[in-house]
């Protein structure tokens, strides 16, 4: 061979590998994704608001599922709604408020959710209950768990769970294709109590593990929920943990009652939900 047909020779093979190198990779199609549930998923309190919602449904632009798309290139369709509950999946929340389940198709690549929280009123009421109660004996002793005893916690074994099982249940059937990822709720007291945080949340000493076990409970109906569906629990019992409504501004991902700088209270702030992305994130392998 001529050092000029070697040459040519070289030069072709370098341009094809040049062109090779430069040449774009082929971009999967992004992930179908829709998101449902309640205010935790909605990240009420969270400003600024996503102008496409229902002003009832007070849903923020800053919710975890934007966030989510946002960070894995999904194409979001996001139904999440303040206030929901398990029978606003098939049933409308609102007057011209479709159910959420209507956002689901044979298409749905991925799905997530937050229920159960808002059912029979259980977990808000023992919150609002427990805090009356706290003012009242100024944070001593355990006067929410002396009234009600275990009553909050078999209202969530005998109504909230079946009907969270049911709701989950229904999204695999509506979107059979579909990764189902179904989030706990991250503690919103600590471990212990903290005099400092009485006053921005009044619960009292005694009822402090009280909260925490109803939580519990609640967390562990809704991750029996999602594993006796085909679901994935998305666990905050250890990522939450220090991030309750009684940390600092800049760590924790729970608002208190006052003092707080959502105008939701008891609810994610922005950082709680940019956090609850990336645990999910993490857990289902989206990176």
């Amino acid at each position: 061979m001529s050092l000029r047909a070697l040459t040519a020779g070289l030069a072709t093979v370098t341009a094809t590998l040049a062109a090779l190198t430069l040449a774009p990779a082929a971009q999967a199609d992004p992930l179908d994704y829709a998101a449902l549930g309640d205010s935790y998923s909605a990240g009420s309190g969270v400003l600024p608001l996503d102008l496409g919602a229902p002003l009832p449904c007070a849903r923020s632009a800053a919710d975890y599922p934007h966030v989510l798309a946002a960070r894995t290139g999904a194409r979001l369709t996001d139904v999440t709604c303040g206030g929901a509950e398990t029978k606003d999946f098939a049933g409308a929340q609102y007057p011209g408020v479709a159910p959420q389940l209507d956002a689901l198709g044979p298409g749905t690549d991925l799905v997530t959710l937050t229920i159960g929280g808002n059912d029979s009123d259980t977990f808000i009421d023992a919150v609002l209950a427990c805090g009356s109660a706290g003012v009242l004996t100024g944070g001593h002793g355990s006067p929410c768990k002396d009234t009600y005893g275990s009553s909050f916690t078999d209202t969530v074994d005998t109504r909230t769970y079946p009907a969270v099982r049911a709701a989950v249940q229904a999204v695999r059937d509506r979107a059979p294709g579909a990764r189902v990822a179904v989030l706990g709720y991250p503690w919103i007291l600590p471990s212990s109590f903290d005099p400092s945080c009485f006053l921005k949340l009044p619960i009292a000493s005694g009822d402090v593990p009280y909260i925490r076990d109803l939580q519990t409970h609640l967390n562990d109906a809704v991750r029996r929920a999602a594993q006796e569906t085909g679901a994935v629990f998305v666990d905050f019992s250890g990522a939450s943990e220090g991030h309750d409504a009684c940390a600092p501004i800049g760590t924790r991902w729970i608002e208190p009652v006052l003092g707080g700088t959502n105008y939701v209270p008891v609810h994610p702030n922005a950082l709680g939900e940019r956090r609850m992305a990336e645990q999910v994130i993490g857990v289902l392998g989206l990176g």
